[in-house]
């Protein structure tokens, strides 16, 4: 298939390919529910924290600047970054592993993986068109959103996937900015959002040496560490100094090239789109302080608890009891969807409304 190619025949209009594809992922319910799904922060813990919906708008305008740089399709990436979380469960990553775990022990051995999810999601579970299922997007737009997260061959991608996308080449190179760029997003946001929450300090991150650098241009603008104003420089220098130096260390990579390439860069060969050796190791090394200062923060992990705990509880009644799933999913479960059926269910639902039904099936008021 040709990137701009669709599974289904469509006519085209004024927009090029990939912006009507945006278009499409834009007016879906399942984007529209980002708006109350968690990213790391429980969604009622207040309004100025980052959703699935701020967040994904946050990459996807990352994403547009690094390919509009790079010479490559913006559309493109932007559709890709606005797509990519969409199969995302409530609660965050934890709620996607609680629901793997559920799958995996009622004998489903895919269990559940938020990017095939978003996958599933526009080309399974949204419903726009009488004759077939999902949004009816470009192969390049689709391969994207499959396998912008490298490793692409997963165990539960059977052959139909590996002919049609090939699982042992690259993606597009739009799809790698949209993985740098959602890097680039929530490691910024997540230091903003857990400073603005009380959970970290800027003294807890100093130990790293890109945090300490970009601290250093800020406090050189007369700014003091503890205000809002340096928090706020602090994030957007943050921002500028990885999407800059992602761009000077891959522009020398970039293949030549005549719109966009699918399945052309085997898997073996090393990324065109890679930040350089060191600041990699630097983002590495901040990742993993925030995931022991702030993931694992007992407030955070508090929350997580409970979220875990109410995705367990929905799936046990709902897989026991197929009448309080809503008629679409009834009827799919008739047609042998199996549990996957009610993790799809599940995995659809904002944080917000899952707590809803939990509370009405177990009766907590």
């Amino acid at each position: 298939m040709k990137c701009t190619d669709r599974f289904h025949p469509a006519i085209d209009d004024f927009r090029d390919p990939f912006s009507r594809d945006r278009d499409r992922v834009i007016h879906t319910s399942s984007f529209r529910r980002l708006e109350y799904k968690t990213q790391v922060f429980i969604n009622h813990e207040g309004d100025y924290f980052r959703t699935r919906l701020t967040h994904s708008l946050e990459v996807s305008q990352i994403a547009r600047a690094i390919a509009n740089a790079l010479g490559c399709v913006e559309s493109l990436a932007e559709t890709i970054a606005l797509a990519h979380d969409l199969g995302h469960t409530p609660f965050g990553h934890v709620g996607g592993d609680t629901l793997d775990e559920c799958l995996k022990r009622s004998g489903n051995t895919h269990g559940f993986d938020h990017n095939f999810q978003s996958f599933r999601v526009v080309t399974k579970l949204e419903k726009r068109y009488a004759s077939f299922d999902g949004l009816n997007l470009t192969f390049a737009t689709l391969e994207g959103i499959l396998k912008h997260s490298y490793p692409y061959r997963k165990s539960f991608l059977g052959e139909w996937y590996e002919e049609s996308f090939g699982l042992d080449f690259h993606p597009s190179l739009e799809a790698m900015i949209v993985d740098h760029a959602d890097e680039i997003a929530y490691i910024s946001h997540d230091i903003d959002d857990g400073i603005q929450f009380g959970l970290i300090g800027f003294d807890d991150i100093l130990e790293n040496d890109l945090v300490a650098m970009i601290d250093e241009r800020v406090c050189a603008e007369g700014l003091r560490r503890g205000t809002k104003l340096h928090r706020y420089r602090f994030v957007g220098m943050l921002i500028s100094h990885l999407v800059t130096e992602l761009i000077a260390s891959s522009r020398p990579n970039l293949p030549a090239k005549e719109g966009v390439l699918c399945k052309t860069i085997p898997a073996r060969d090393p990324k065109p789109i890679a930040f350089e050796k060191g600041l990699k190791s630097q983002i590495g090394e901040l990742k993993k302080i925030l995931f022991q200062k702030l993931y694992r923060h007992e407030r955070i992990v508090s929350k997580m608890h409970a979220g875990k705990e109410c995705i367990r509880k929905l799936y046990g009644a709902l897989t026991e009891d197929a009448n309080l799933l809503p008629l679409e999913y009834k009827v799919r479960l008739k047609e042998g969807g199996g549990d996957r059926v009610v993790a799809d269910f599940i995995a659809g639902m904002s944080d917000r409304y899952a707590l809803q039904r939990y509370r009405e099936i177990y009766g907590l008021g």
